[in-house]
């Protein structure tokens, strides 16, 4: 399956760094790649890549309005890495809440791009723990334990064994890890994974640890 990828950078020199990258890998098709928000959002919006991949600071619209535009639909399922220097884009928090999966520093190996890329695909996992993890962490740290009736309603859709998942889910346990301690295999926890999602209405397990710490699930 080929992995069709979008790039939003305003810096031509860097933006053409990242497309040579995502064109060394067999399976991935760069669809195309534009220097600022706006035209990120039309070209998602059209063209409904995989994944795509917005610095923060572009001209016109910046990536964390342009990942709250391009996500607002919700038949959207594109992927969105969000490019940061995680020390002075602190209000990347705000990405996290509009849908974005997950946060890669510029300084970030190419080896290890195509990692995250090939991760936030498949959206089984979080994207360079390094930096989402950290972020995820301070991200709901800020936020009041939640418990509206509504999401008590989502939450008591879980079977006893999605409840178990879901918290290991949130505590940051990998699905092998989350197997070995319920002693079920990985395929098992794959499916309760996809239950838990599907149920709650989350795009990924970067959101599912942002709602469980909402929800005062995990602490």
């Amino acid at each position: 399956m080929t992995l069709r990828i979008l790039i939003a950078d305003d810096h031509a020199m860097f933006r053409s760094g990242l497309r040579a990258i995502v064109e060394t890998q067999t399976d991935f098709d760069c669809v195309a790649d534009v220097a600022d928000g706006r035209a990120a959002v039309a070209e998602i919006a059209r063209l409904r890549p995989d994944v795509a991949i917005l610095d923060v600071r572009m001209p016109k619209l910046d990536g964390i309005t342009a990942t709250e535009t391009a996500l607002a639909d919700p038949a959207n399922r594109t992927r969105i890495l969000v490019l940061t220097t995680f020390d002075t884009d602190q209000y990347v928090y705000r990405a996290l809440a509009a849908g974005a999966s997950g946060f890669l520093l510029k300084s970030l190996p190419p080896e290890e791009l195509v990692a995250a890329i090939r991760i936030a695909a498949r959206g089984d996992a979080l994207v360079d723990p390094s930096v989402t993890r950290r972020l995820v962490a301070r991200f709901t740290a800020s936020l009041a334990p939640t418990e509206t009736h509504s999401h008590a309603t989502q939450l008591d859709s879980l079977t006893p064994r999605e409840k178990e998942v879901f918290v290991l889910v949130a505590t940051g346990y990998s699905n092998t890890e989350i197997a070995s301690q319920l002693y079920i295999g990985d395929e098992t926890v794959k499916t309760h994974v996809s239950r838990i999602l599907s149920k709650l209405g989350l795009r990924d397990r970067v959101h599912a640890v942002v709602y469980a710490h909402h929800h005062g699930l995990v602490t």
